[in-house]
């Protein structure tokens, strides 16, 4: 009996025993090893399906289904997809074309600029990637993209922009006293750098206020510094400047005097001069300083009436006594009717408040040797004192004669006859002293009403 129908018959119910029911087939089949084997069978071998199933249908219902032209559908398990969703057996013996089920893979993601990503099981399905940025970076976008079965992320790639904020510190600058005589100081710091998580160290820095190394004056100055990152974003720091003005207790014009002072006229460093109005002297400090312990230097300073010693045995000793503090204006007169002398005096007094402002002292010198007179005011000049004084001016005694003298006992300027009170006062002001007197008077507000 030929056996070969007999083993030909079993081989076929072995490999079609997969398709009843499921359509399955056993693990460990090769299409390419059975279709050597079985050279002169006409179909094709059992398909083999990892990660998913298959059914199959035959042309005209044979019990086999891999005969030629069976056509059997691919199914994958989730995660997986058909290379063909269909195959057919060919006449060839082998299947129209590859059938395996494969691993499902997303594209590769990008890398976020400035940040990067972490994936629990790389492209390939459901993989959860969690986005991520550098420091100082914040994500815009999803945080996470997962594979999906169509093999698309459920989300695209985020991107990382900067949105902190440089930080800046300002420097801590002490207050600082200014210089003596003045009232600024010169105030140093160093320039401080911003610091970005993203950029880093930032020296474009924007001062509002005066550089440092400026001179500060007195006070407390408010200032800014400002920096920008290269995304844009703002820091700002502030500080203050503060400068103190050491200072003395004020000082204040004396009686019948006025005060000059430089500077400010108080602060440490500064200088007052003091000057005395016409008919008083100056008794203690002509000028006093603000000294680094807040306190002036010398001793108060008062203007006391001038006390004119006219007891002195010579003309020389009396006009010390005016030596750089009084003007003198020496009138003389044969006797009291002269009419130029008695014109002259009473013109003079009706300007006494002239004379004061440009510190004038008169002398009358009265009469002829022995009976000649003198007065200053209402002190009165020995017979002696006068003659000597008019030989020491050279002053006739016969004729009426004025002789105006200065601060330093020159013999300034000499009048044969009376003058009026605004012309002597228009040479007075024309001397180099004077106009500084006026200057002073100015500032005083010392002035004549009348």
């Amino acid at each position: 009996m030929d056996m070969w129908p007999l083993l030909l018959l079993f081989v076929q119910l072995c490999f079609c025993s997969g398709y009843e029911g499921s359509g399955r087939y056993a693990y460990g089949d090769d299409e390419d090893w059975y279709s050597h084997t079985y050279r002169g069978t006409p179909w094709c071998a059992p398909i083999k399906i990892k990660h998913g199933d298959v059914s199959c249908r035959t042309p005209r219902g044979e019990h086999y289904r891999n005969v030629m032209g069976t056509r059997c559908k691919i199914r994958c398990k989730q995660g997986y997809e058909a290379q063909s969703s269909e195959v057919v057996c060919m006449a060839s013996k082998h299947w129209s074309s590859n059938y395996a089920c494969r691993e499902i893979r997303c594209p590769k993601l990008d890398m976020p600029i400035n940040g990067g990503y972490k994936c629990s099981d790389g492209s390939y399905f459901n993989s959860r990637c969690e986005f991520f940025c550098s420091p100082g970076f914040t994500l815009k976008g999803q945080k996470t993209a997962t594979c999906r079965y169509n093999a698309v992320w459920s989300a695209g790639v985020p991107s990382c922009v900067d949105i902190d904020p440089p930080k800046i510190k300002c420097p801590n600058v002490k207050d600082k006293w200014a210089e003596p005589g003045k009232l600024t100081a010169r105030v140093t710091w160093d320039t401080p750098e911003g610091v970005d998580t993203a950029d880093g160290i930032l020296t474009d820095v924007i001062l509002k206020g005066k550089p440092s190394k400026s001179n500060f004056p007195e006070g407390l100055h408010k200032m800014s510094y400002t920096v920008f990152d290269r995304a844009g974003n703002k820091g700002s720091c502030r500080f203050t400047v503060r400068v103190r003005v050491r200072r003395c207790s004020p000082l204040f014009p004396p009686d019948n005097g006025y005060m000059k002072c430089d500077s400010d006229k108080d602060n440490y460093g500064a200088t007052c001069e003091f000057t005395c109005t016409g008919g008083s002297e100056l008794r203690g400090s002509a000028a006093r300083v603000c000294q680094y312990g807040l306190t002036w230097s010398g001793s108060d300073t008062t203007c006391a009436p001038m006390n004119i010693n006219v007891g002195v045995r010579t003309a020389a000793a009396l006009l010390d006594q005016f030596y750089e503090k009084r003007r003198l204006l020496v009138i003389s007169a044969p006797t009291a009717a002269n009419h130029n002398y008695r014109f002259q005096m009473t013109n003079l007094q009706q300007a006494q408040c002239g004379l004061d402002l440009r510190h004038v002292t008169v002398i009358e010198l009265v009469g002829t040797y022995p009976a000649q007179v003198g007065r200053i005011r209402h002190n009165l000049l020995s017979p002696g004192l006068a003659l000597q004084l008019r030989l020491l001016l050279q002053i006739p005694q016969r004729s009426f004669q004025m002789v105006l003298v200065d601060k330093q006992g020159i013999d300034k300027q000499r009048y044969p006859f009376p003058i009026t009170a605004a012309e002597l006062f228009t040479t007075i002001d024309t001397f180099p002293l004077r106009k500084d007197e006026m200057l002073v008077q100015q500032e005083a507000g010392q002035t004549c009403q009348s």
